[in-house]
């Protein structure tokens, strides 16, 4: 079972990462912040972490006039 975050635990975070947010803009945000949660833990649970990557980044380098 997927834990959801608490409106204290969401109020704890935000004032860590330095946001400045009322108690009625939390209330707002964290039934968003929890769906988010679910769907990235939902995720997780089906990529194995021995799984290649689709894909890979590659820096190229700027053209040279």
């Amino acid at each position: 079972m997927i834990k959801e975050i608490s409106f204290e635990e969401l109020r704890a975070k935000a004032q860590q990462v330095g946001l400045k947010l009322s108690d009625d803009e939390l209330e707002r945000l964290l039934p968003g912040v929890n769906r988010a949660k679910k769907q990235a833990d939902e995720l997780r649970q089906l990529i194995s972490p021995a799984t290649e990557p689709a894909a890979t980044f590659r820096v190229l380098q700027p053209l040279q006039k």
